[in-house]
């Protein structure tokens, strides 16, 4: 997994900035019923998404929490008094504490099932009574375009998605929720270019092709091979999935 502490002064950058931000804000909240009052984002990083959740619906307090302690600091700057430092599998809030959670592009960065385990059942357990819980799913699957890119790594040692779709529904089904839409969103700025790509395998983006491996600059050099190394294929489009927890 990348050290998203080292990763914080470029994250913005490289993730498609305000663009990509505003594009996952507005597709949370089309899942967050107009009576939510409270609101929790987790994993908030930088807090970039994090801010438009909160200025989008004035009545609607948002709370950010990461566990990268320079990820906070980058989002403490942007909402002042609203950000801590934090592990999602162990919150440190009661229960019932929030009307919403968000949870945008973590699920798949966990490390073992039980661990989304954990995160699903945390963000049930603070979540009130007609309370939403809304996450991103099935993001590796998003950034398959079906690009001259996506060519090259589709042999590459396959990863076990944790955060498959039909997967987070279970767990969250044994946790009370129940299934309460989806939304989709363009992750702007986000496609791949060739030379990114190769950047990206370089700095440990693939999980499964370690930096300085064989391997990993075989894939590096069959990119390289590509027309067009610095135009971007098209950009991801992310999926969110809802959850409910019955009045």
């Amino acid at each position: 997994m990348l050290d998203y502490d080292k990763e914080a002064e470029r994250y913005d950058a490289l993730r498609g900035g305000e663009p990509r931000a505003a594009a996952a804000a507005d597709a949370v909240l089309s899942l967050v019923p107009p009576t939510a009052r409270r609101m929790l984002d987790v994993a908030c990083g930088t807090g970039i998404v994090t801010r438009r959740l909160s200025a989008a619906r004035p009545g609607l307090a948002v709370t950010g929490a990461d566990l990268a302690h320079t990820m906070t600091r980058h989002a403490a700057a942007r909402l002042p008094g609203a950000v801590i430092r934090a592990d999602t599998r162990r919150l440190p809030f009661a229960r019932a504490a929030f009307d919403a959670v968000a949870g945008v592009w973590l699920l798949h960065l966990l490390d073992t099932p039980e661990d989304v385990r954990a995160v699903v059942a945390e963000c049930a357990r603070v979540l009130a009574p007609g309370g939403v819980y809304v996450t991103t799913v099935d993001k590796a699957a998003a950034h398959n375009v079906g690009s001259d890119i996506d060519a090259v790594l589709a042999s590459r040692p396959p990863s076990e998605a944790r955060d498959a779709s039909d997967q987070v529904q279970k767990y969250a089904v044994e946790h009370g929720l129940v299934p309460a839409g989806r939304a989709r969103f363009t992750g702007r700025g986000q496609g791949r270019s060739p030379r990114r790509t190769i950047a990206d395998l370089r700095r440990g983006w693939f999980v499964t092709l370690p930096p300085g491996r064989p391997l990993t600059e075989r894939y590096a050099a069959r990119l390289a091979e590509l027309p067009d190394q610095d135009r971007p294929r098209p950009d991801p489009e992310f999926t969110l999935r809802a959850f409910r927890k019955p009045a």
